[in-house]
C-alpha cells in the first residue's frame, strides 16, 4: 500500500506543476502584484488538498444534500445578498465575470453572470450545488477565504486542480452581526481578465451586505404571502390589495429566488396567449409598486423578504419534516390559478407531499393528507397498513376507501 506524501513531497508536486505554468503565464504577465512566487498559504493548502483531492478532477462534486434551492432562500445571505442582485448580475455582465455566493460549508447557493461565462463556469460545476471547500476542491478562493476568514484570490497555476488553472477569483467572507462566517461572495473570470480593482469590489460588496444583515436584525420583515388553498398578501398584519395576476408574479418569485429572464416570467404567466409586452410590464409596475419597489429590474426578482407558505413546505420537506409540511400545507397552489408556471409549482408541490406522506410510517401522516385527498385510494390503504388492528381510526380509514373505490 503506498504512503501518504509528507509535506516535503507534497511541496515537491506543487513546485513542478507552478514551474510548468510560470512560463505560459509570463507571456501577458505573472500573478497580479509581479510575483511568480509561491505564497505560503497557497503552500500550505496545497499541502492540505494533496491527500483527498486529486488535481486531475474536471469539476467541483455535487453537495451530497441535494437540490440547494430551499437551503438559498432560508440562508440568512438570502435576503441581503437579493437586495443586491441587480446590482451584482451589472458587474458580473459588464466585466465578464461569474458572481456566486456560498454558505458557510463552501457549498454554492446561488450564481449569476453572463450566458458564456456561466457556462463556463458551469463545466467545472462552479454552480449552484457544486462544493468548493478545501476538502473537496482543493486550494481555490473560496476555500481559503472560509478557512482563514479574511479576503482571497487564486490566480490560475495556484488553484491545485488543474481544471481550474485558467480562472482568476476574488473572494471575501461574509459574517454575520454576531461575527459568525456564513458564507462567502466571489467574483471568477479567466486568468487573462484580471483585473486590479476586483478585489477592492467584492471588499465593497461584502460590507454592503453586511450592512444590510445588520439592519435586517434590527427591522425584520413582516411581509407574508399565503398561497396554498386560499390566496392573501399580508404587511404587518393588513392585507396588501393585489390582483389575481400580481400574486401569480409575487408567489413566483418567492418559489425561484435566483428570479426570472422577462420571457420566461411572461410564458410562466400567460403561456402561448398573445398578451402584449406593455400589459405584461404594467402588471410587473403595479407589483413592484404595491411591494415599496421590492423587485429588481431587467431580471425580475424579490430584493426584499416575503415569507411564503409554500416555500416553507418545501423546506420542511427537503428537511425531513413531514409533520410541518402537513401543518402547513393548506392545498393546492392558488387553486383558481391557470397560469402556467403556477400549475407546474402546484403539481410539484401536490407530488412533494404526497410521496413524503407515503414514505412516513406515521399512520396520522396518511390520515392528515387524506382528508384533504378523499379519493386518493393509495393512500387511504397506505394509512391501513400503518393502523394497529385495533386502532378506532382504521374505520376512517376504511371508509374513506371503500369511497374512493366506489367512486
Amino acid at each position: 500500500m503506498s504512503q501518504r506524501p509528507d509535506l516535503r513531497q507534497r511541496r515537491a508536486v506543487l513546485e513542478h506543476e507552478w514551474s510548468r505554468w510560470v512560463p505560459r503565464l509570463s507571456v501577458a504577465g505573472t500573478r497580479p502584484g509581479g510575483s511568480a512566487a509561491l505564497r505560503h498559504e497557497v503552500t500550505e493548502s496545497w499541502a492540505r488538498s494533496l491527500s483527498s483531492v486529486d488535481p486531475g478532477r474536471d469539476s467541483a462534486p455535487v453537495t451530497d444534500g441535494g437540490p440547494v434551492h430551499q437551503r438559498w432562500t432560508s440562508s440568512p445571505l438570502y435576503r441581503p445578498v437579493s437586495g443586491l442582485a441587480g446590482e451584482l448580475r451589472s458587474i458580473a455582465e459588464d466585466a465578464g465575470f461569474v458572481t456566486a455566493v456560498t454558505d458557510e460549508s463552501g457549498t454554492i447557493l446561488w450564481t449569476c453572470g453572463g450566458p458564456t461565462m456561466r457556462r463556463r463556469a458551469e463545466r467545472v460545476n462552479f454552480a449552484p450545488g457544486g462544493r468548493w471547500d478545501e476538502q473537496a476542491m482543493g486550494t481555490n478562493a473560496l476555500s481559503l477565504a472560509l478557512r482563514t476568514g479574511r479576503p482571497s484570490s487564486v490566480f490560475s497555476a495556484e488553484h491545485l486542480v488543474s481544471a481550474l488553472h485558467g480562472w482568476v477569483c476574488y473572494c471575501a467572507p461574509v459574517h454575520g452581526p454576531d461575527g459568525r462566517v456564513l458564507g462567502v461572495l466571489d467574483l471568477s473570470t479567466t486568468w487573462d481578465r484580471s483585473h486590479p480593482l476586483a478585489m477592492s469590489t467584492v471588499r465593497t460588496l461584502v460590507s454592503t451586505i453586511e450592512a444590510r444583515l445588520t439592519t435586517e436584525v434590527a427591522r425584520p420583515s413582516r411581509l407574508r404571502l399565503t398561497c396554498l388553498g386560499s390566496e392573501q398578501v399580508a404587511r404587518e398584519g393588513r392585507l396588501l390589495p393585489l390582483r389575481p395576476r400580481q400574486l401569480e408574479i409575487l408567489t413566483l418569485l418567492a418559489l425561484e429566488p435566483g428570479g426570472f429572464s422577462p420571457e420566461r416570467l411572461r410564458a410562466a404567466l400567460y403561456g402561448d396567449r398573445p398578451v402584449t409586452s406593455s400589459t405584461f410590464k404594467a402588471e410587473i409596475s403595479h407589483l413592484r409598486r404595491a411591494l415599496g419597489g421590492a423587485i429588481s429590474p431587467r431580471h425580475y426578482a424579490l430584493t426584499a423578504p416575503v415569507s411564503c407558505d409554500a416555500a416553507d413546505v418545501l423546506r420542511a420537506l427537503e428537511q425531513g419534516d413531514t409533520d410541518t409540511a402537513l401543518r402547513l400545507y393548506g392545498g393546492p397552489l392558488l387553486p383558481r390559478s391557470e397560469a402556467p408556471g403556477i400549475e407546474e409549482w402546484r403539481s410539484r408541490l401536490e407530488v412533494a407531499v404526497r410521496e413524503a406522506v407515503l414514505a412516513s410510517a406515521r399512520p396520522e401522516h396518511a390520515l392528515r393528507y387524506g382528508e384533504r385527498a378523499p379519493y386518493d385510494a393509495e393512500v387511504h390503504e397506505h394509512a391501513l397498513r400503518l393502523l394497529g388492528p385495533k386502532d378506532t381510526r382504521r374505520a376512517i380509514a376504511a371508509g374513506r376507501l371503500t369511497a374512493a373505490l366506489r367512486d
